[in-house]
Parts: structure tokens; sequence; C-alpha cells
């Protein structure tokens, strides 16, 4: 079950941007055009708790069985894009580096570098590596 987000709300990805124009559309079906914009429409999944989402743009290939995030004990709250290399309308494979913010049992922030590849011309994430 997903935490709703108005259309016209603030998208919480950081593009400053409704969310209707930003990551509603990537989470209501439009495939996103690089792999920087499907690591923000992920973000605000995580903050949405949309774990259907998160599935659906996770590579085949590292994708866990099931994910939960009933009952996390942070709430995200901000994404700083850091660094980017490829991940274009034409490229097959790009990075996106990070930093997550969040608050709740503790505060603080996650940095990663995420890889993501297209698969059947639709941009997934692969893994990261997390500091």
């Amino acid at each position: 079950m997903s935490a709703a987000i108005p259309a016209e709300r603030r998208c919480p990805c950081g593009t400053g941007l409704s969310y209707g124009e930003c990551c509603g559309k990537y989470h209501g079906g439009t495939p996103a055009p690089t792999a920087e914009t499907l690591m923000r429409s992920r973000f605000t999944a995580f903050v949405t708790e949309d774990v259907g989402y998160l599935l659906r743009t996770w590579d085949p290939a590292t994708r866990p069985a099931e994910l939960t995030l009933a009952d996390m004990p942070v709430r995200f709250y901000r994404l700083d894009i850091l660094d980017t290399v490829a991940g274009g309308p034409l490229d097959q494979t790009g990075v996106v580096e990070f930093e997550a913010f969040y608050k709740g049992d503790v505060s603080g922030s996650q940095r990663e570098r995420s890889t993501f590849r297209r698969v059947d011309g639709a941009w997934v994430y692969s893994e990261g590596d997390v500091s």
C-alpha cells in the first residue's frame, strides 16, 4: 500500500516540479527517459512506500523476491544527486550517485552509487554501492 501524494504537491525527488508533473507520471506507467529520472522516481517511491513500483523498476537479475517497507524506522525527505555517468536517452547503462536524507528513530543520510541498465528498452535499477 503506498501513501498517496497529491498531484499538485511538490515532488519529493527535488526537481522543484509538482508530483503530477514529475514522478507521478512514472509511477503511473510512463517509462523514465534517463537513469537519473528513474533514480528520482524510485526515491519518491520509497517516500510513498510504493513497493510495486520499486520491484517493477528493479533489474530482474538482481531484484529480491519481495520487499517490505512497512514499519520502516526512518522517513526519507530529501534527495541530492551528486554525479551521473551516461544514463541518457541513447545510452544502455548509467550510474547515478546520490545522497538520500532521512529522519525518524535516527536522522542522517545514505550515499549510494547506483548502476542502471536498459531491459527491453526501459531503465531499471541494477545495484548500488552504499556508503
